[in-house]
């Protein structure tokens, strides 16, 4: 009866469960002590999955040494707001939110940086073109719809943004449900409510008729 037992099929499953719990135990105990002020107990939480949210993160910065840069940013994070992390889901889940984050904020302070820094010497070249540069209100012009567009995407849930600051990044929908480690089917459901958030937005529908004047 017991030799029956021993090689019950339910074994190997007992033992998955055992070994979950197991393993779910020593994470809430290292959360404990984590959010009781433990490096170290931070540490061994971060440790085994810093590779694969690094992976992850590259994918969005397509640079290793700026994933680097956000997946350092994303541990600070993590660690000055672990007293936030109410277990609702794994540790390992909310850690690599922060990252895609971290590698977001990345890409947005990318955006809004100049891409050239022109000494004195230089520009004077640049400026002598200036029959050819687009009209300063133009420019102007653009530059506000830009500002006014990376507002509205901010003002969007944290779940949806993401989906759609991928795909600004010229992610696919596959590639994005990898990242975020969701399903196809989500992404494309949180890309449509991020499009159509963008499309009630009040402040965007009033550039709407100077963007359809200005490419006229």
């Amino acid at each position: 009866m017991l030799d029956r037992f021993a090689h019950s099929p339910n074994q190997g499953i007992t033992k998955c469960l055992v070994v979950e719990d197991a393993e779910t135990t020593r994470e809430k105990r290292l959360v404990v002590a984590a959010q009781r002020g433990s490096r170290e107990a931070f540490s061994e939480l971060c440790q085994p999955w810093a590779r694969v949210i690094l992976l992850k993160v590259q994918r969005i910065t397509r640079n290793r040494e700026d994933a680097e840069d956000a997946l350092q940013d994303s541990f600070l994070r993590a660690f000055v707001h672990i007293r936030d992390f109410d277990g609702r889901s794994k540790f390992s889940t909310w850690l690599t939110r922060i990252a895609i984050n971290s590698g977001l904020m990345l890409l947005r302070k990318r955006r809004h940086s100049a891409e050239f820094s022109l000494g004195d010497e230089e520009s004077k070249g640049v400026w002598e073109l200036s029959d050819q540069l687009p009209n300063p209100e133009i420019l102007y012009a653009k530059r506000e719809r830009e500002s006014i567009l990376l507002a509205a995407i901010e003002n969007l849930g944290t779940r949806n943004r993401q989906v759609l600051e991928l795909q600004l990044e010229e992610e696919s929908l596959m590639e994005t449900a990898e990242i975020l480690d969701i399903s196809v089917g989500a992404a494309k459901a949180r890309l449509f409510h991020a499009r159509a958030a963008l499309r009630n937005s009040a402040r965007l529908r009033a550039i709407a008729p100077a963007r359809a004047k200005s490419a006229a």
